[in-house]
């Protein structure tokens, strides 16, 4: 191998470890674009080796690449969101119903002020902000929950979602404002001591609307006659 080819293959390999390194890292997060040119500038070489590494992503299937399209990160197989999110709104919903009864007037106030957090951001909406924001409201109504293996049930599927889907609001940000209007309506059910059913109702619905609002976006024609989660 000559020393030109040699420096080739150190530099496709050093892109190679970069992209896969922010993909595994979710700074490159499903559906992201990866524009070769981009890149090369990043990492200082040419876009030889940056699309050599591209294509070795794309063979272990963490890429995708459309002609006349470009590169993007591979999006995760639906299936497993899907299930995912059926679960957490089945536990959430449960451990939300638990706690009610066990927060106080400072956790409702907490909660609150998060989500008055999350309006704001609606104005200059920023998906993985939000989803944060919204990870920590839901934490504040079922962290009371005195079943601890239903609360660790439901901390593995939000750390699972993580991993599938940097952020549903990414492809659905007009749900983001339903979204802010439905914790009001949970926080006024727990302030007013609603029965547990109720709770458990609309914090399962909430979540499973989430669900409803991704599956139509992305897939329209297979949400026609979806059972209610």
């Amino acid at each position: 191998m000559t020393d030109t080819a040699q420096a080739s293959q150190s530099k496709s390999q050093r892109a190679y470890d970069w992209i896969r390194a922010r993909i595994s890292g979710q700074e490159f997060t499903p559906g992201y674009r990866l524009v070769l040119g981009t890149i090369a500038n990043e990492l200082g070489m040419s876009v030889v080796p940056v699309r050599e590494a591209i294509r070795q992503l794309e063979a272990e299937g963490l890429v995708t690449f459309e002609r006349n399209v470009g590169a993007h990160v591979s999006m995760v197989d639906d299936s497993q969101y899907r299930f995912s999110m059926q679960a957490l709104s089945i536990l959430e919903g449960a451990a939300t119903a638990l706690a009610s009864r066990r927060l106080t007037s400072d956790d409702v106030r907490n909660a609150r002020q998060i989500n008055e957090l999350m309006i704001e951001r609606l104005e200059h909406f920023d998906p993985r902000a939000f989803t944060a924001l919204n990870q920590q409201f839901h934490a504040v109504l079922f962290a009371k929950c005195a079943n601890p293996r239903m609360l660790e049930l439901v901390e593995a599927e939000w750390a699972r979602l993580g991993h599938l889907r940097d952020s549903t609001f990414s492809f659905v940000p007009g749900r983001a404002q339903e979204s802010v209007r439905e914790h009001e309506n949970i926080l006024q059910l727990i302030e007013n001591g609603a029965p547990l059913g109720d709770i458990e109702k609309a914090a399962r619905r909430h979540r499973s609307a989430t669900l409803d609002a991704y599956l139509i976006h992305e897939h329209p024609d297979e949400t026609l006659g979806l059972p209610a989660v």
